[in-house]
């Protein structure tokens, strides 16, 4: 249910456990089978916080494939793996069918990185865990695919705060045209980097980028790259 899985708002770790407790939940596809005059009834929630959670619950069926196959917990799988995996196979039915060989081929992934993809996959109970979320018509289909190739081999850090785009705005601004954002916990700059996106209070990223002689470039420079002055949707 969380922000980079399936989003459900309103499903917070108190209200879960609430519903795990009252028998409404023993499992994620249950989310999708809840009724929601039984969490109406609960004390301190009412209809209008289940109707809440009803078009929350609705909404994250559309999600991409990326968000499902971060929120099914592969060990190993982060939210930028889940969408390269998304990426490379397109469904889920193509991510089940792959071999270790075929997944460790995505630049990014490893050896145990590939083993714990496949070996998830490998048993049957989360197999049949996925079928019903299908059943229940949640999305299955990677729609996240770059639409253009204008940043392609290029990969970027971003750093500070942009006028007028949030960082998630940039990431995909920069995705969507084939680029690479930074996925390591720090988001460093080292000679792999591109480009430094930075906005104000950059910090230390900004001096790396300048003692590596590394391109920075701000908001405008990004929009004119991608020949784009709109915020992505």
């Amino acid at each position: 249910c969380s922000r980079d899985a399936m989003d459900i708002d309103g499903l917070g770790p108190a209200i879960l456990e609430l519903l795990i407790q009252e028998k409404i939940i023993a499992s994620a596809t249950d989310l999708y089978s809840m009724d929601p005059a039984r969490i109406a009834a609960l004390e301190g929630m009412g209809e209008t916080s289940a109707e809440n959670i009803r078009r929350s619950v609705e909404k994250s069926k559309g999600n991409d494939l990326s968000r499902l196959v971060f929120a099914l917990g592969i060990r190993g799988i982060g939210a930028k793996a889940a969408q390269l995996l998304a990426r490379k196979f397109g469904t889920m039915d193509a991510i089940e069918a792959a071999s270790p060989e075929e997944i460790e081929s995505i630049d990014g992934f490893g050896k145990i990185m590939a083993e714990n993809v496949a070996e998830f996959f490998s048993h049957q109970p989360n197999c049949d865990m996925i079928k019903r979320l299908k059943d229940a018509g949640v999305n299955m289909t990677c729609q996240d695919q770059p639409q253009s190739d204008e940043l392609a081999g290029k990969t970027f850090v971003l750093t500070g705060i942009l006028p007028g785009l949030s960082r998630s705005e940039a990431k995909k601004m920069i995705e969507q045209a084939g680029g690479k954002v930074s996925s390591s916990v720090s988001g460093s700059v080292s000679k792999k980097t591109s480009y430094v996106l930075a906005g104000e209070e950059a910090g230390s990223k900004l001096d790396k980028a300048n003692e590596l002689g590394i391109a920075v470039i701000g908001e405008q420079e990004l929009r004119a790259m991608l020949g784009s002055t709109q915020p992505v949707e």
